[in-house]
């Protein structure tokens, strides 16, 4: 009799698993690496623009294949260049806090992070209107004393990635082309960037990539979309 109720426990444990929706976290249920979904949703990711020219260039590939990506936004880089920023909201994409300075948040206090990113937030809000309610932190790095301050992140999702195509690193197009589509999952989070120090390659990895993640039969949401 034992041994009969142990099994129905285990599978009864199993359905209640099996029934959730499958995300990565760290230490809290608002963090997330990836969304697995069975409808091959995928997101595109755009880090630390706006950029004067690199972020008008993807906003014009990614309007030509009708796709929406988050561009996660340091609030500096906004004052500096509002007009991207502007064309970022008025296409239809999503806006990300990146923090203000692009200072990591890693072992700093409260106050200080907090203190960054209501200063992206609001810089975001003064041009475009929009509130953010996705965080990313510069490098993806993150610790006890960082998640912790719960306080600070209520207002926001954190999101990493799962797949990172290097392009900060200035790999070439072709490279990325093999990183991304060689490890792509339905659900994954791809990091790229708007912003990259000069000859960014991203751009033309898009122009790569794009067409041949449609054909593999993948759609792009925003990363609200996909972890909702």
């Amino acid at each position: 009799m034992k041994k009969v109720i142990a099994i129905i426990l285990a599978l009864c444990l199993i359905i209640i698993v099996t029934s959730f929706p499958v995300f990565a976290s760290k230490s809290s249920s608002n963090e997330y690496y990836f969304k697995r979904n069975d409808q091959n949703k995928i997101a595109l990711t755009f880090d630390d623009g706006p950029h004067p020219k690199q972020t008008y260039k993807i906003l014009d590939i990614l309007e030509k294949y009708d796709i929406k990506a988050t561009f996660f936004v340091v609030g500096v880089n906004a004052e500096n260049y509002p007009e991207p920023l502007k064309e970022i909201v008025k296409r239809g994409h999503e806006i990300g806090n990146h923090t203000y300075s692009h200072k990591y948040v890693k072992g700093k206090d409260a106050k200080t992070v907090s203190a960054d990113l209501d200063r992206c937030r609001d810089v975001i809000f003064s041009i475009c209107g929009v509130k953010p309610t996705v965080f990313r932190a510069p490098g993806g790095l993150m610790d006890e004393i960082s998640v912790g301050n719960s306080q600070v992140f209520s207002e926001y999702d954190i999101i990493y990635w799962s797949i990172d195509t290097m392009d900060w690193a200035h790999h070439s197009p072709e490279e990325i082309e093999t990183q991304v589509l060689g490890n792509i999952k339905s659900g994954d989070i791809i990091l790229m960037h708007d912003y990259i120090g000069y000859n960014s390659p991203t751009a033309d990895a898009l122009e790569l990539i794009i067409p041949k993640l449609i054909e593999k039969g993948f759609s792009f949401v925003t990363v609200s979309e996909l972890i909702k």
